[in-house]
């Protein structure tokens, strides 16, 4: 894998955490970045939500430094907002550069207060060991329940990309605990940057979920920072769209696979609906059904619940011209019981990703796919002792 030329990494631990575990990771960029970047819809917005909001329109769109830590999510406090500038304003004095120019995240436990002296005094250390190749230590320090790293990587002529996330609960992204930063040495100006990480947004994070919970904290950041030189003609931009909607594609399929408690990945795939935004809300719908994903766990074929759920889903369609597959075994032919060895299908739900395929027969062209995870047992056990 190649990374991106330009930017430089590191981590540490300030005791934001109970455990001693690096809780501070930092994000440089050697020269001014075009950035775009977008945020949580949840009503309830998280103070580093607020201000990185605020410094990436002050700033049009140019960026030198991520803030990321882990452990608090600096959220539905009295004192979020001074925390949150604090951080920031330590950040740009000792990198020397322009407070603007710095976005912070958090996640973690919300309604705790959080320390900003304990980031204050860990900044020497964590400006000191920047590095071009600690990329891995802050995907490792940004993650809270996860039980591994996520990143991906690409590649377009002479420029690189890489893509690093965090999330496995409170996952139902609208923008889930989900931050995700992508960074590449392409020369791209931030209004184009704009529309492209929100179409790669609308097909990879905004099509997982784990519990149906848009987190108050969710931030994913697109940086280009220009440092390769490559700067992609007008024909060369669709190719440089699809490599990051690629890699947020990867990023977000490993979100959902390590959902909190999670044995299975499951796609689901509509198609047949009238429209693409119909398509996606039966999807979402199916993917959000606790009866579903308790099934899948279980390794149960029980159809019925995911036409049931779908018919939740505020979406007009004839449950009669349905059909139903799971693991490419058609369970459901036209709103009813096909016929299938229930005991063969069992032992394909044992595996560890699990399809399902909704198809409404008939003349409509939507289409959406969309990624989530079993409920387990484990599930319940994290989230009931999550902030002890």
């Amino acid at each position: 894998m190649a990374y991106p030329i330009g930017f430089r990494y590191s981590a540490a631990y300030a005791g934001i955490r109970k455990v001693a575990k690096d809780d501070l990771a930092l994000i440089v960029s050697d020269t001014p970045a075009s950035a775009a970047a977008v945020f949580t819809k949840n009503l309830v917005a998280a103070a580093p939500v607020e201000l990185a909001r605020r410094n990436l329109q002050s700033s049009r769109g140019r960026v030198r430094a991520w803030l990321v830590n882990a452990g608090n999510a600096n959220c539905a406090t009295r004192t979020g907002e001074r925390v949150a500038l604090e951080c920031v304003r330590v950040t740009a004095k000792t990198l020397g550069i322009e407070e603007q120019e710095v976005l912070p995240a958090s996640t973690g436990v919300i309604g705790v207060e959080m320390n900003g002296r304990l980031v204050v005094d860990a900044m020497p250390e964590l400006v000191a060991a920047l590095r071009p190749d600690s990329f891995d230590a802050v995907a490792a320090a940004i993650m809270t329940t996860d039980t591994r790293p996520k990143t991906a990587f690409a590649q377009m002529k002479r420029a690189a990309m890489a893509g690093m996330a965090k999330g496995s609960g409170m996952i139902h992204p609208r923008m889930a605990t989900t931050l995700g930063f992508v960074l590449t040495d392409a020369n791209i100006p931030a209004a184009k940057l704009r529309g492209i990480l929100t179409r790669a947004t609308d097909r990879s994070y905004n099509r997982i979920s784990v519990d149906g919970d848009t987190s108050t904290n969710d931030t994913v950041v697109l940086l280009a920072n220009g440092c390769s030189g490559v700067r992609p003609d007008p024909n060369e931009f669709a190719a440089f769209a699809e490599g990051v909607a690629v890699v947020m594609e990867t990023l977000a399929r490993q979100i959902a696979r390590d959902g909190e408690g999670a044995r299975k990945l499951i796609t689901i795939d509509v198609a047949g609906a009238v429209n693409d935004d119909a398509a996606a809300a039966l999807a979402r719908a199916i993917a959000n059904s606790p009866l579903v994903k308790t099934a899948i766990a279980g390794s149960d074929p029980n159809w019925g619940r995911i036409l049931s759920a779908a018919g939740n889903a505020g979406v007009v369609f004839d449950p009669a011209k349905v059909d139903i597959e799971m693991q490419d075994v058609l369970v459901c032919r036209g709103g009813l019981a096909a016929r299938f060895s229930e005991d063969a299908l069992k032992q394909k739900l044992d595996q560890p990703e699990c399809a399902i395929h909704f198809q409404i027969r008939g003349k409509g062209k939507g289409r959406a796919r969309f990624w989530t995870c079993d409920f387990t047992e484990g599930y319940i056990r994290i989230n009931a002792s999550y902030r002890t």
